[in-house]
C-alpha cells in the first residue's frame, strides 16, 4: 500500500496547490468571505474525490493540468457540502477535520456565503476554457456535476437525512440517503475523469458501479468509526447518530454484518476494474483503504 499512500498524499498536495491558486487571497470588504473559503478547503482531509478525479483521468492518459482543475473543483463541492451539514440548521456540528467549523470560527452568515461561493466557483472553473480545450467536455463535467448535487443527489440526500430524524428508516431507504447525500459526488468524481478521458460508454458504467461500491462501503465504515471511533483521531464529534435516534447500517445491520457488508461491497468495486488490468491497481487499492481507515 506504500505506492497508494505516496499517491494519495501526492493527489492531495496537487490539489491544495491548485485549491490556492483557484482561491487567492481577497481584500476589500468582502475578504471575509474569501479566508473563510480557504480556512475550509484547507483544513485537511483525505482528499478522496479529488484523488477519484486524478486517478479515473489517469486510466486515460488526461493531461494533469487538466484534472487537478477538476480535482479541485470537485473538492470545492464538497468542502461547500460540509459547511452547510455543519450549520446549526442541518447537523449543528462543532468540529471538522480537528477544527472549529466554518459557522464558528467566522459566523452562521459567513459560512453560509462562503459554501455558497465555493459551489459556484467550481462551476467557473469547470466550464472554464483553461480546463479542457473541448466545449463538450466541459459542458459535459458541468452537467456530470449539477446533477450529483442538486434536488436529486447530494441535497436531495441532505433533505432526506433531516427527515429521517422523524421516521424510522430501513436498509433500502438508509441505502437510497447514502447514495444521494454521499454517493453522488463519489460517483461524480469518477466519472469526471472519465469524461476527461472521453471514455466509452461501457468504461463509464464500470467505474459508476465501482463508484457505487466504494461509496456505500465507506459510508458503513463512517457509521461503524462513529460507533467505534475517537473524537482526536476522527477530527469530529462521535456517536451523534446514535444520541439522536436516527438509523443507520449499523444500528440496522449489527456492527459484524456491516463490516461484512463493506468487505463485500470493496470485492465487488475491485472486480468492475478489471477490465483496466494494472493500470487500475491505485483505485484498488483505494477501495480497500475506504474500509481500513481509522478517520
Amino acid at each position: 500500500m506504500n505506492d497508494f499512500t505516496d499517491a494519495l498524499a501526492d493527489a492531495a498536495a496537487a490539489t491544495e496547490t491548485a485549491l490556492l491558486k483557484l482561491i487567492p487571497s481577497g481584500s476589500g470588504p468582502e475578504a471575509q468571505v474569501v479566508e473563510a473559503m480557504r480556512y475550509s478547503v484547507m483544513a485537511g482531509g483525505k482528499r478522496l474525490r479529488p484523488f477519484l478525479v486524478l486517478a479515473c483521468a489517469d486510466l486515460f492518459n488526461v493531461s494533469r493540468s487538466c484534472s487537478e482543475r477538476v480535482a479541485a473543483a470537485l473538492e470545492m463541492v464538497h468542502t461547500y457540502s460540509l459547511i452547510h451539514d455543519d450549520l446549526p440548521a442541518m447537523d449543528n456540528d462543532n468540529l471538522r477535520r480537528g477544527k472549529p467549523t466554518c459557522h464558528l470560527e467566522f459566523d452562521e452568515a459567513t459560512a453560509i456565503l462562503a459554501g455558497d461561493a465555493l459551489l459556484t466557483l467550481a462551476f467557473e472553473v469547470l466550464s472554464d476554457l483553461d480546463t479542457h480545450d473541448s466545449a463538450k467536455v466541459r459542458s459535459d463535467l458541468v452537467l456530470e456535476v449539477a446533477r450529483a448535487v442538486g434536488a436529486h443527489g447530494m441535497v436531495g440526500g441532505q433533505m432526506l437525512d433531516l427527515v429521517a430524524e422523524d421516521h424510522t428508516l430501513g436498509v433500502s431507504e438508509i441505502t437510497r440517503l447514502q447514495r444521494m447525500k454521499t454517493g453522488a459526488l463519489i460517483n461524480c468524481s469518477s466519472q469526471a475523469g472519465a469524461i476527461l478521458g472521453k471514455a466509452s460508454d461501457n468504461q463509464r458504467h464500470l467505474l459508476s458501479a465501482y463508484a457505487h461500491d466504494i461509496g456505500l462501503a465507506f459510508q458503513i465504515t463512517d457509521d461503524l468509526l462513529d460507533i467505534e471511533g475517537d473524537v482526536e483521531e476522527l477530527g469530529k464529534e462521535t456517536k451523534k447518530d446514535e444520541a439522536a435516534g436516527k438509523a443507520t447500517f449499523v444500528s440496522l445491520l449489527g456492527v459484524e454484518r456491516a463490516r461484512e457488508q463493506a468487505k463485500i461491497l470493496t470485492d465487488q468495486a475491485i472486480k468492475h476494474l478489471e477490465i483496466f488490468g494494472k493500470k487500475g491497481n491505485l483505485l484498488c487499492d483505494l477501495a480497500q483503504f475506504v474500509i481500513d481507515r481509522r478517520n
